[in-house]
């Protein structure tokens, strides 16, 4: 259960974190929109998560240091992430925390509306169906497929599984426009090529292998060994003597 949760919370992480370029809001300086590194585009997502849990217990204005550590960065950070929106901190007041929240998620294109299908829908495909936080965040999941027929026709949450068989028919109907691949590396490829060619411009894959797409398609690749690894790195270091992780 825990790898499916930290799945399921890489996943808006991935899709949050492609460069995106600033939009102009009432009130702003009209500044060129400006591409934001896409470091700062993940940060930007934890700071959106503390200030909607601040909108939830009331809280209607913020300093600086208590959403940096909130989102477990540092106060130097936050400021120079926050500059790539505009800056709506008051010296000695803070940041208010609806208009800053507001901001954020245009910024990250979560005013638009995204639809989501699964392609897959074994146990990692299930749980990111299930998962209730992606409406909050601003992302429907809409479809889910699988190849095996002793699944297609059973319900997950809401929906029910199509045959991967109608990929294309089931995403023109569903207005479909990202992709997840939760599948075996063998067939994720074939897959992704139709997805491109049914239109679907942004994908993320958790399939172990590589994937080849197009000029002008955003893809992401979540692949849950690779930070194991990275972890164990880490923790190897921690633990020798006069190392720091």
């Amino acid at each position: 259960m825990e790898s499916q949760r930290d799945a399921r919370e890489g996943l808006v992480a991935s899709l949050d974190s492609t460069p995106q370029a600033v939009p102009d809001l009432p009130g702003t300086t009209g500044t060129p929109a400006k591409q934001i590194p896409p470091a700062a585009v993940a940060r930007l997502t934890l700071y959106l998560r503390a200030l909607n849990t601040l909108l939830a217990e009331g809280v209607e204005r913020v300093s600086s240091e208590s959403l940096a550590e909130a989102s477990g960065v540092s106060s130097a950070t936050l400021r120079k992430d926050l500059s790539h929106v505009g800056s709506y901190g008051t010296r000695g007041v803070g940041y208010e925390v609806q208009y800053l929240s507001r901001h954020i998620a245009a910024a990250l294109g979560l005013t638009h509306d995204w639809k989501v299908a699964i392609v897959g829908a074994g146990n990692l495909g299930k749980a990111l169906a299930r998962y209730g936080g992606f409406e909050s965040r601003g992302f429907d999941v809409v479809a889910i497929f699988d190849a095996d027929q002793m699944v297609v026709g059973n319900e997950v949450g809401w929906l029910r599984v199509s045959d991967v068989a109608d990929l294309e028919t089931v995403l023109h109907r569903t207005g479909a426009n990202m992709v997840v691949l939760a599948l075996p590396a063998a067939v994720a490829q074939d897959v992704c090529d139709r997805v491109v060619a049914a239109g679907v411009r942004s994908v993320l894959s958790f399939a172990p292998v590589m994937l080849q797409v197009p000029e002008g398609v955003n893809l992401r690749k979540v692949d849950m060994a690779t930070e194991l690894q990275i972890l164990a790195y880490h923790a190897q270091r921690a633990q020798a003597p006069g190392q720091t992780a």
